[in-house]
């Protein structure tokens, strides 16, 4: 199952992404939430699951699969390559980082250049939608907590990244989370640690990988992340990337405005982001 949201930013409601079109759930189901934490927690994924309604052709803005999530926690390091490129030492835990909830943006919305910071760059990664709240859970138990997952684009001020040895600035810029183009269910996954991931600037390969080089697994992710942090439905675990990123090529390579970035994972899709210069 592949569950969207799609209209107007900020005015998205809940659909079905099918091969021939797109089921509005709220023509179905008018009291159907939003899909964000009150989705999860009253059991909407099961009454969706057991929809027949005939999809309807649309040519609608996709937003964020996931409205306002409480938190979007990222990995950094995850790969081996991508430390080696960058001249980093592996981490012996996962290495969280938080991007705020401003950065969330659509699969196809543009990413905007900020003011106060060059070096943009791009990291195609896998997201997990958790969907069951949990707190300290056990890794054996990690994926059922689960609702989906989707593709994330951890764009990245560098400059502010890098220039005072912390990671929020740079990763938190409005628009920097692009994400989707759907939520898609564990079912239609398989195993999740055997997908390939890639990104193209300007349609150029510059990322490739596969989430079988992650350092730490999903549910040992889960399991660290949980152990004193309450998860909650809606909120993003974004894995972390492959070797590739622009700023540790000789010579680096940088986001300009007018470039598109696709990162696109392997059983989910591809979102599109062109790069733009905040009109003000």
């Amino acid at each position: 199952m592949r569950l969207i949201r799609f209209g107007l930013a900020g005015n998205e409601r809940p659909g079905l992404w099918q091969e021939n079109g797109i089921v509005d759930l709220r023509s179905v189901f008018p009291d159907i939430p939003d899909i964000g934490e009150q989705f999860f927690t009253a059991g909407w994924i099961e009454k969706v699951a057991d929809l027949k309604a005939a999809p309807q052709q649309m040519d609608v803005r996709l937003g964020p699969p996931v409205a306002k999530p409480a938190k979007i926690i990222c990995l950094g390091k995850n790969y081996a390559e991508h430390a080696k490129e960058g001249g980093f030492e592996m981490p012996k835990a996962p290495l969280l980082f938080c991007k705020t909830p401003n950065a969330l943006n659509g699969p196809f919305d543009p990413v905007l250049l900020p003011r106060s910071s060059d070096q943009v760059d791009w990291e195609v990664e896998l997201a997990v939608i958790i969907g069951i709240a949990g707190k300290r859970i056990p890794a054996a138990r990690a994926f059922d907590h689960i609702a989906g997952y989707t593709v994330m684009n951890d764009v990245s001020g560098r400059r502010a990244q890098f220039a005072h040895s912390q990671w929020f600035r740079g990763k938190s810029f409005d628009t920097f989370a692009p994400m989707g183009p759907a939520l898609v269910t564990p079912d239609e996954i398989g195993d999740v640690h055997d997908l390939r991931l890639t990104a193209k600037v300007n349609g150029r390969l510059m990322q490739t990988g596969t989430t079988r080089d992650m350092l730490f697994r999903i549910d040992e992710i889960i399991a660290d992340v949980s152990e004193d942090i309450t998860l909650m439905p809606g909120d993003i675990i974004s894995t972390g990337t492959p070797a590739g990123v622009g700023i540790f090529r000789d010579p680096p390579v940088v986001l300009q405005a007018g470039d598109e970035v696709e990162c696109w994972v392997e059983k989910i899709g591809a979102i599109r982001n062109r790069i733009v210069r905040e009109d003000l």
